[in-house]
């Protein structure tokens, strides 16, 4: 598997500001032998951006011309733009590895150039970052289509921000019944007032806007970033039963074994089990610390932060205050934490430093489905997401 070169100063300017200006978007490096050819790969990134901007999902896609999708696309440069398509497909040849071919690419790029591929209204937008500077153009005098489609997504994304933060000021003080009372009943309200669907889908809950609250009162140091299952393909157990059944621990009520617990980097727990973070495989490894040292479980760093990017592209960390009476539970809104682009190889340096920890929830007696939740302490926070805003519901 080829691996994307180093960024340049350019090309990290370019991912910062559309980063900042909240545009999505995936990368591809056109490779000499790729522009030959007229052929790129669609990494794993890339196949996964075009899933979650329900564009387009290969694993669903037959081989073969037949079944070849073609979209139109436009390519900026810093004036102007050139209307072409871009080709999405799997080759008859060998497994049919994912491909895509943006068509008359090859006049305006050069061999190892990289370029960002933004997903908007079934269409693709491709900008060439290491040859176009994006702040100069947004930030000219002179109207641009590059500057008119950023302006665009930036204000959409602003809007649906300062939409949801209207629908939380307008009940500013006001008490709400907990649809049950139960560790989720305050998140499923919300929900619910929002008329977001219950599912047990991975995005983000709100027109992207992803949505986690808790219980002023009884919250600990930690917020949860994501769940996340080790990549058993690669693990040397395969199952959160098979952890249980070699590291667990015996519940007395319900006589059966289990294992809850925080397992972080550079500490082992009770059990033993702890975290290595391995930068040249790019694993993060969980180990029991015996003498030797057994391998349990892995998960790749590049999952992690690609469920990571996904998940707090933007988010709303909702406190509230909460009371009992009757039985049941009432909560109000007490103050909004807003996040935006979490800087991702901080994301490694936390996880080293234990900021970053993860709980694993296995077998548990309540009968729920294992859990392998990331957390962070709560004063990690700024490390992972400097462009934060906190809104006062109370005052």
């Amino acid at each position: 598997m080829t691996h994307m070169r180093s960024f340049s100063k350019l090309e990290e300017r370019n991912i910062a500001y559309l980063v900042n200006h909240n545009i999505s978007f995936t990368l591809v490096q056109v490779t000499g032998t790729g522009l030959k050819k007229s052929i790129l790969d669609a990494t794993a990134p890339m196949r996964s951006y075009f899933f979650e901007q329900g564009i387009h999902n290969y694993s669903e896609q037959l081989q073969g011309p037949n079944h070849k999708q073609i979209l139109p696309t436009r390519i900026f440069d810093e004036r102007n733009e050139y209307q072409t398509k871009t080709s999405l497909y799997r080759p008859i040849t060998k497994k049919g590895d994912p491909r895509l071919w943006i068509y008359q690419l090859g006049e305006h790029t050069h061999a190892d150039d990289i370029h960002a591929i933004c997903a908007y209204k079934m269409e693709f937008r491709v900008i060439n970052i290491t040859r176009v500077n994006i702040e100069k153009s947004y930030t000219a005098s002179e109207p641009s289509p590059l500057k008119e489609f950023i302006a665009e997504l930036y204000h959409t994304s602003s809007t649906t921000s300062e939409e949801l933060l209207a629908f939380f000021k307008c009940h500013k003080g006001e008490w709400f019944e907990a649809e049950i009372t139960a560790d989720t009943g305050i998140g499923r309200t919300i929900e619910t007032m929002l008329g977001i669907a219950q599912n047990s889908n991975k995005t983000p809950d709100y027109k992207g806007i992803e949505l986690k609250s808790y219980r002023e009162k009884r919250s600990s140091t930690k917020n949860v970033l994501f769940t996340q299952t080790p990549d058993w393909s690669l693990s040397t157990l395969k199952s959160g039963r098979e952890i249980v059944a070699k590291y667990g621990y015996l519940d007395k009520v319900k006589g059966k074994k289990t294992y809850q617990n925080t397992v972080q980097c550079n500490l082992p727990n009770s059990q033993g089990l702890g975290l290595t973070l391995d930068q040249v495989k790019e694993l993060l490894e969980l180990q029991h610390f015996g003498t030797p040292i057994e391998d349990v479980a892995v998960w790749t760093l590049r999952k992690l932060h690609q469920r990571l990017s996904e998940k707090h592209r933007e988010t709303f960390w909702i406190a509230v205050d909460n009371k009992y009476q009757d039985g049941k539970e009432y909560f109000r809104y007490r103050s909004i934490e807003h996040t935006r682009n979490p800087i991702l190889p901080q994301f490694d340096l936390l996880l080293e430093a234990a900021i970053i920890t993860v709980d694993l929830l296995l077998c548990r007696p309540s009968g729920h489905g294992d859990t392998y939740s990331f957390k962070i302490k709560k004063n990690g926070m700024p490390l992972l997401f400097p462009e934060s805003l906190t809104y006062d519901l109370l005052s």
